[in-house]
């Protein structure tokens, strides 16, 4: 395995440029998750100036956001962060479903990678320990993904 060439991508910022497109649904959980994929850009050596917060309505939005954001190629990747919280009708299913599948679709499509920081949970309580307390916060996790993903794809090019 030692002769076989690996490409992997790092946690190194660099020059990469970033946007962190929030729904505003939910706020008071985003928020927390906007925090941490902030801090985990600038922990990675991002200044503010790389970094850019969209904000849309809710996460039902991020999609059609999401893809006008990756068709300008200002941005090197896409950290995409919402919560959907089930309630009890149906609601929760269409609104987390199309919301995934319509972020998939934008990063294929375009090529941009868009990091899935959207909280799909079934209670208050879980989304509050993923976006910062017990579970860690995975607005950070998202901005991860979003660094190596940038990094990987520059590496193939």
């Amino acid at each position: 395995m030692d002769s076989i060439k690996t490409l992997e991508g790092d946690l190194q910022v660099r020059e990469l440029r970033f946007a962190i497109l929030a729904a505003r649904f939910n706020d008071f959980i985003v928020e927390q998750l906007i925090r941490g994929a902030v801090d985990m850009l600038r922990r990675h050596g991002a200044s503010d100036k790389q970094i850019e917060i969209v904000r849309a309505p809710g996460a039902f939005d991020l999609p059609v956001v999401a893809r006008k954001l990756a068709l300008s190629r200002r941005y090197d990747a896409i950290v995409a962060l919402g919560a959907v919280i089930k309630g009890a009708t149906a609601h929760f299913d269409f609104v987390a479903g199309e919301c995934a599948g319509g972020l998939a679709r934008v990063m294929n499509d375009t090529g941009v990678p868009v990091a899935f920081g959207v909280l799909t949970t079934d209670t208050i309580e879980q989304a509050i320990e993923r976006a910062g307390t017990k579970a860690g916060n995975k607005g950070a996790d998202a901005a991860v993904t979003a660094i190596e993903l940038a990094n990987l794809l520059r590496r193939i090019e």
